[in-house]
């Protein structure tokens, strides 16, 4: 009897361990998703950062349901993505960051959108791209300089990317970062020679339009090596991410 017992555990235990693995052999997903994020204004890349804080994408599914759980996934620092493992299905597709949004709601209602549905399928690629105004534009004035001290001076102006006054906050802080790898901001700086400056109330609103200058801290940067330095400007509005400029690199001798 306890034989019997002992055969039909064993039993059982083969025929869920036989059917668990039927049911996950299912092949991986293949669909690709590519697009960029670029200003309407002027076609250039909306330049981010990478992570948490850049600019990520927003996947509704329909495929199954009418109310789906939000996926995302995030762009590069270039304001490109790319995704080779998405599943079969019918996708709502938008983008999030430091611009006017693109999905925009009223008491509830959506007054605003600019999101686009798509199909993926396996094996295919589906790009999708996005023109955005994006709350700030950081440009160069020239390239970084090194100063006789060893610290080095950016200049550079920072305008409204956009005419549409809901989204032209105050200005509230600029940000030279500074690091060894063209992958910085406000994800990835050193502090030990890297600026900030904030703003108050309006205070930072006077200088857009205008060339600012800033220089890095903490003395002479360690020569015999390269350093990359862009400028983030952010406004007070909703998650106070940054806008930027493309990193630059500097050699110190």
């Amino acid at each position: 009897m306890k034989k019997s017992i002992v055969y039909l555990i064993l039993s059982s235990v083969l025929v869920l361990t036989s059917c668990s693995t039927e049911l996950d052999n299912y092949p991986a997903p293949d669909g690709i998703l590519q697009g960029k994020v670029v200003d309407a204004n002027t076609g250039e890349p909306v330049m981010t950062e990478i992570g948490d804080n850049g600019t990520r994408i927003k996947l509704l599914e329909y495929s199954w349901s009418d109310d789906p759980t939000p996926q995302y996934l995030y762009s590069k620092q270039d304001g490109t993505f790319y995704n080779d493992k998405v599943f079969d299905g019918t996708y709502n597709v938008s983008v999030e960051g430091p611009f006017v949004p693109l999905v925009q709601t009223n008491g509830g209602e959506t007054v605003v959108d600019n999101s686009q549905t798509v199909e993926v399928r396996s094996g295919k690629v589906t790009n999708v791209d996005f023109e955005v105004e994006p709350l700030l534009k950081v440009e160069w004035v020239g390239d970084p300089v090194t100063n006789e001290d060893g610290t080095v001076t950016v200049n550079f102006k920072v305008t409204r990317g956009t005419d549409d006054p809901d989204f032209q906050p105050n200005m509230n802080a600029l940000f030279l970062f500074v690091n060894n790898t063209q992958y910085l901001g406000n994800n990835n700086w050193d502090n030990r020679y890297s600026y900030a400056r904030v703003y108050g109330g309006t205070t930072g609103d006077a200088l857009l339009g205008q060339t600012v200058s800033l220089t890095t801290v903490g003395g002479a940067l360690p020569g015999d090596r390269d350093y990359y330095l862009r400028v983030g400007a952010r406004t007070n509005y909703g998650l106070q991410q940054y806008n930027y400029n493309a990193p630059k690199k500097i050699s110190i001798p």
